[in-house]
């Protein structure tokens, strides 16, 4: 009975993790160059340079919108 619950238990928790965790949703909103630009960032394929954070994506297929870190 024990280990069955603890079973139970520990898919649960699996789950809440697996769908309730932000994944990276930081792209949510940001998928135009102009929504881009509006959010401080620059389109630039195929990733962001170094010193820069992926914020969203951009129109242009494999187009990442970054913006510098602070």
């Amino acid at each position: 009975m024990w280990t069955i619950s603890m079973r139970i238990l520990h898919f649960l928790l699996a789950f809440l993790i697996v769908f309730l965790l932000p994944v990276p949703g930081f792209t949510a909103g940001i998928e135009t160059s102009f929504s881009c630009s509006q959010n401080g960032g620059f389109c630039i394929s195929p990733k962001c340079l170094p010193g820069s954070k992926q914020i969203g994506t951009c129109i242009l297929p494999g187009s990442k919108c970054c913006r510098k870190k602070k």
